[in-house]
């Protein structure tokens, strides 16, 4: 990645090119994959445990595991296309405050 930065001419804003980027990448993959490596540990074993707490295991394995990460995908996938949507017809209310909002009660009656 960072020979990649370097030949496009990127770089990390504080930290010097070359060797000191790829460490710098290196350190920051680690902290970013272990805690995400825990975190899909426990939501692939989750099901099992709504099982033993005595939720029906049909359902412990319909809304568990991976059908629990495709449907977060599914969302943030959705609310990323809105907001690109919005963003390209100029829509001002998304771009004022960062949050989709609707027509006020005034601009709906000019």
């Amino acid at each position: 990645m960072a020979d990649e930065m370097k030949k496009n001419n990127g770089f990390i804003p504080g930290v010097k090119p070359g060797k000191p980027t790829a460490e710098y990448i290196d350190t920051v993959m680690s902290r970013i994959t272990l805690p995400g490596s825990f975190m899909l540990a426990i939501v692939a074993i989750l099901p099992a445990f709504a099982t033993i707490a005595g939720v029906d295991a049909s359902f412990a394995q319909f809304y568990g595991g991976t059908s629990l990460l495709i449907l977060v995908g599914v969302v943030l996938d959705t609310l990323q296309q809105i907001e690109s949507y919005l963003l390209m017809r100029h829509y001002d209310g998304l771009m004022k405050s960062g949050r989709i909002m609707g027509r006020s009660f005034g601009a709906a009656i000019r």
